[in-house]
């Protein structure tokens, strides 16, 4: 008997919450972006096969496989011995900015506690995909994990008792994603950021991201857009996107609220109320910034459900 788990896309930051923010995404035609797997029991050890329009980016040993490696890291937390036959069919890219690899681990470790009937609680799974991603990008941290396994939009924690906890989103927002088509390492990225900020900077960044916390309460929509400003990666990220700049300067003139970074790039999000200033933005988008046949835009929502049975 197989099962298939299906875990979001994700925005690390969502701009102004710098390892600290990140939110689901649901594209509005009901397709589902992000990663899937499919696991059942094998006598074999661990098997992996690979599926999806993004598979052929990925290894071609499957032990040098994310997914591979999780199986391996959950049945050695688990103590056993026994083999998974798994398939992860690809439909994020590498190095977006949509949280791809933190997609393929949520996935991953859902399937595998699913399969073993739970032996971890949603606390204990949350800082196993915590420490797996770590071990990827060379640090911890669950802005992308987080919501791609728990829905919505989530503020980080790191308490005792609780990695993160949800916050209310808007609504009646959209979430224009738009992947131009290029991959950036996620550790380049994070070596352009200063090692230091200076004190204007850090108490910025403090102000924006209590007060949009603040407003998300409120449901003050407009509050919420004038403090969704990114102060720590956005100024050293912009130039090193192709088309970034211009793009968020061409969206603010379509009538787009705000403009931001996904994660650490290339994928922009950019937010709006209005569903045609939306459609409109995504038109241009494809146009302008996304390299054709190779990236890809969504009008989105935040996806709530997060990760899910989808067998």
């Amino acid at each position: 008997m197989s099962l298939t788990v299906y875990a979001p896309a994700s925005m690390g930051n969502v701009g102004v919450g710098f390892d600290l923010l990140g939110a689901a995404l649901s594209p509005i035609d009901g397709s589902l972006l992000g990663d899937r797997v499919t696991i059942a029991a094998s006598e074999q050890g661990i098997q992996l096969r690979l599926a999806g329009v993004w598979a052929h980016k990925l290894p071609s040993d499957a032990e040098d496989n994310i997914v591979y490696q999780c199986a391996e890291f959950f049945l050695e937390q688990l103590g056993s011995t026994a083999g998974v036959a798994m398939t992860l069919e690809k439909n994020l890219p590498v190095g977006s900015g949509l949280g791809s690899s933190a997609s393929s681990v949520v996935a991953a470790l859902y399937a595998l506690n699913e399969h073993f009937a739970h032996p971890f609680d949603q606390q204990a799974l949350l800082r196993l995909m915590g420490e797996f991603e770590g071990r990827i990008s060379g640090s911890i941290h669950y802005d992308n994990v987080a919501p791609s396994y728990l829905g919505g939009m989530q503020l980080m924690l790191d308490a005792p008792h609780s990695v993160c906890e949800g916050i209310p989103v808007f609504k009646e927002w959209y979430w224009v994603v738009a992947y131009p088509g290029i991959s950036l390492s996620t550790a380049k990225m994070r070596q352009l950021l200063p090692e230091q900020y200076d004190k204007c900077t850090t108490i910025d960044f403090g102000r924006y991201l209590s007060a949009f916390v603040h407003a998300s309460y409120r449901q003050d929509a407009k509050l919420a857009i004038a403090m969704l400003k990114d102060v720590l990666a956005e100024p050293y990220r912009a130039q090193a996107i192709p088309g970034y700049e211009a793009a968020r300067d061409a969206l603010a003139k379509l009538g787009m609220l705000t403009t931001g970074i996904s994660g650490s790039g290339p994928t922009l999000f950019s937010v709006t109320d209005d569903l045609a200033v939306a459609e409109r933005a995504k038109q241009w988008l494809d146009t302008h910034y996304v390299e054709q046949g190779n990236g890809f835009s969504h009008v989105c929502q935040i996806d709530t459900l997060g990760t899910r049975r989808v067998d």
